[in-house]
């Protein structure tokens, strides 16, 4: 399995499309970022939270 190129990553763009409208794509967008960004901020915080058990 390799990676993705550029003809499958339009072929998922256009299925998501045509499945969630073109409406509602910003809005999924700008959840999925917020999910990230807590993510991130949650794994950050568990590193830190190591960091500090360990010392």
């Amino acid at each position: 399995m390799g990676s993705l190129g550029s003809g499958e990553l339009l072929i998922i763009l256009i299925i998501v499309l045509v499945v969630f409208g073109g409406a509602k794509l910003p809005k999924l967008a700008r959840s999925l970022g917020q999910a990230q960004k807590e993510f991130k901020k949650g794994i950050d915080e568990g590193v830190s939270d190591e960091d500090e058990s360990s010392v």
